[in-house]
């Protein structure tokens, strides 16, 4: 049997785990973001937020967000279970906790994994250029994080990692620093306390846990999420919100497109328990990491003038959007939106496309996309932001980040302590850039 429970009707930590997250809960005002991923870890912790709030009744009032990211690009049934799972949850809490409210975040349209590679010619990310977990997961999660924090001054994120995943998480997890209440302040997002409260939990533990309390407090079974681990024989995909989390794939339930791993075991493994019909969408990953490896489909320059591979070429580009609509053709399911297309020929026109060709493809395929779109100015901070990193070499995220705070965050100095505090984060920013630059090139 795959699952193993134990013989015990509670796990040694589930009282403790329930004490300490009530007592958390009570001690102030400060509102909870839970990040959920639907895997067995993040439903294991949103269970026992859940149960709290329900016991609690009309002393529940803390604001309490559960946040989960659609990168759009994930395996296609896990998608949908989350889905499902969140207006389950989202539609019980309406009567049932007001308190709790669901956030499905997802990238910009010209933030996507469709946008960078086809739009912009990104190649599939590598180990060494993992563009994807920034742009498609970190940035989505973070903004509405940052959004709750600023609205009320502060925030609690509730996070279902544990130290026996692996033994480098356990060592991350032990080098943090905590205050007396065992939490330890966000190192990028600003006002942020990480609270782990399911860190000594084991596997066991947790699988022991979900099968003595299922259906959820929400009314849904994890029948479904127990098959999807059957299948795939494999962990979850974490919610991500920075680069020190490991990426996903290998046994995670990952995206669809991921080039970082050799073998996408969670794919293989709904393909091999009878979801034949996805195996044009591991063909097709598959090709993307043959096209990545071809020099005639890559620019002989990088944007930042260097001689190397750079992205891929126009001809390429059109090559690989046509692949991708036959694909979508086979499994009879959209992959890729409406927006992000409008994207694509926003940046093939600036590189002298001007045919429409991605919108004619579209349309070939049945797909009439209308042109317009065009990018907000948000939109056209980040193409700058893109420019400016290819140009001086540094992480966009930096850019962004000072590009955030003299944009939204001090949009005039005015104010009295602007101008001091301004600088306090400017400097903030600089450290950790220059801290994971040290840290990147270490031996």
């Amino acid at each position: 049997m795959l699952f193993r429970i134990s013989d015990v009707t509670t796990n040694s930590n589930e009282s403790a785990t329930h004490a300490r997250l009530r007592d958390e809960y009570l001690r102030d005002d400060r509102p909870w973001v839970v990040a959920y991923s639907g895997g067995k870890d993040s439903t294991a912790l949103l269970q026992q937020v859940y149960k709290l709030v329900l016991e609690l009744g009309s002393r529940a009032g803390k604001p309490i967000h559960i946040i989960a990211s659609d990168t759009k690009v994930e395996a296609p049934i896990v998608e949908d279970y989350l889905a499902a799972s969140l207006s389950a949850i989202e539609l019980h809490a309406r009567e049932h906790a007001p308190s709790i409210s669901v956030h499905h975040v997802q990238p910009e349209p010209d933030q996507t994994f469709w946008t960078n590679l086809i739009g912009r010619g990104y190649p599939p990310p590598t180990r060494s250029f993992r563009w994807c977990t920034t742009k498609i997961k970190i940035r989505p999660a973070r903004r509405i994080i940052e959004d709750i924090a600023k609205r009320y001054g502060s925030v609690l994120l509730l996070l279902g990692t544990r130290s026996a995943e692996s033994s480098s998480r356990s060592q991350r997890m032990e080098a943090r620093e905590t205050n007396d209440r065992g939490l330890n302040p966000h190192h990028e997002i600003p006002n942020a306390l990480v609270f782990t409260p399911i860190a000594e939990w084991s596997n066991d533990e947790v699988w022991d846990y979900l099968f003595r309390n299922n259906p959820a407090p929400w009314g849904t079974r994890h029948d479904d999420m127990l098959e999807l681990y059957r299948q795939a024989n494999g962990g979850e995909c974490p919610v991500v919100l920075d680069l020190n989390t490991p990426s996903c794939g290998g046994s995670r339930f990952g995206c669809w497109t991921c080039t970082v791993v050799r073998q996408d075991r969670s794919m293989q493994g709904f393909i091999a328990t009878g979801d034949e019909w996805m195996r044009p969408l591991a063909e097709f990953r598959d090709t993307l990491k043959v096209w990545r490896e071809r020099p005639e489909m890559r620019e002989s320059k990088r944007r930042s003038g260097e001689i190397g591979p750079g992205p891929f070429t126009l001809a390429a580009r059109q090559q690989i959007l046509e692949a991708l609509f036959q694909v979508e053709s086979e499994v009879r399911r959209k992959l890729i939106d409406d927006e992000e297309l409008q994207c694509i020929q926003y940046h093939w026109q600036r590189e002298g496309d001007a045919t429409q060709s991605a919108l004619r493809l579209a349309k070939r395929y049945g797909r009439i996309v209308s042109e317009g779109g065009q990018f907000s100015m948000d939109n056209l901070n980040r193409e700058l932001i893109a420019e400016l990193a290819s140009e001086y070499e540094i992480q966009e995220a930096w850019i962004e980040e000072l590009l955030y705070l003299v944009d939204q965050k001090y949009p005039t100095l005015a104010q009295r302590g602007a101008r001091p505090a301004l600088n306090e984060d400017v400097r903030f920013v600089v450290e950790k850039a220059v801290q994971q630059e040290d840290i990147a090139a270490a031996p």
